[in-house]
């Protein structure tokens, strides 16, 4: 039976109107001219609205080379739902203006098998946006191309929970069928957010912000897990989508240290528009 995840914040967060809405990502990708490769296994992109990250997603997902990729794994916070776990989708299917997801759930009962994911219903599910944000950006670039889902909501893991999960995640890396998309806006910088790093050298506060997500999207590309978590406990960047972005990185520290890397990173064209929020 089919169970349908509604594209809930359609119309609010972006657009509801299917013409509009693939008139805008298909011009964000054009202007990004970015060439598309197959060596791109995974990348790390904004969920705020469109009309603050829709451009600068367009620098992650126009990489994309949808050719041979069959699955995608969404990996997204949780904003409004606590959990020292990961959770799995119920849904069948996502929707979204422009086309419809389906839910591997062949992957899903695999991932269940294992005990170690909760599942998250569908209230909680419509609810976020960290990984709905990702979808009509994944609907455009796999237009065509049979492609389905494995959405992951990630809670507030410890350190040797996101290990766990990536060794658990590990497995499909491996496969060139998969791909992974990881939800993640950068720093929630003001008193709303409890969080006024300010290093004056760099002279306006934007700036600072500037070179404090530069030297962690640094970390990450490196591909170190362990690099990342000594610059969070330093710095404390309230990076939303630091759980997401260590499992991957265990998962990416799976790998054998020859093989192609498949670590993205195309977050940098959004900072300016976040730090001036």
């Amino acid at each position: 039976m089919e169970k349908i995840r509604r594209a809930s914040h359609a119309g609010s967060w972006y657009t509801d109107n299917p013409n509009k809405l693939s008139e805008e990502l298909d011009g964000w990708i054009r202007a990004a001219g970015l060439p598309k490769s197959s060596d791109v296994r995974g990348v790390i992109a904004p969920h705020a609205g469109y009309s603050y990250s829709g451009r600068a997603a367009a620098y992650a997902f126009g990489n994309i080379d949808p050719t041979n990729i069959t699955r995608v794994f969404l990996l997204g916070p949780s904003h409004h739902y606590y959990t020292p776990k990961c959770a799995l989708s119920t849904a069948t299917v996502y929707k979204t203006p422009i086309g419809d997801l389906p839910i591997d759930l062949e992957v899903i009962e695999e991932l269940k098998a294992t005990g170690k994911f909760e599942l998250m219903n569908l209230r909680v599910d419509e609810a976020e946006h960290s990984m709905e944000m990702h979808l009509p950006y994944l609907s455009k670039v796999f237009e065509g191309h049979p492609v389905k889902i494995i959405p992951i909501l990630v809670g507030a893991l410890s350190a040797e929970n996101e290990a766990m999960y990536g060794k658990l995640l590990a497995k499909y890396v491996d496969d060139p069928h998969n791909f992974f998309s990881v939800s993640s806006d950068f720093c929630h910088w003001g008193s709303r957010f409890n969080y006024m790093y300010y290093d004056k050298k760099y002279g306006a506060i934007h700036k600072s912000i500037e070179a404090l997500d530069k030297m962690g999207m640094d970390i990450i590309e490196t591909g170190d897990a362990d690099a990342f978590k000594q610059y969070l406990s330093e710095y404390d960047n309230t990076i939303c989508g630091r759980h997401p972005i260590s499992v991957f990185l265990h998962v990416s520290q799976q790998l054998d240290e020859n093989k192609d890397k498949i670590l993205t990173v195309r977050a940098i064209e959004s900072v300016q528009k976040y730090t001036r929020q």
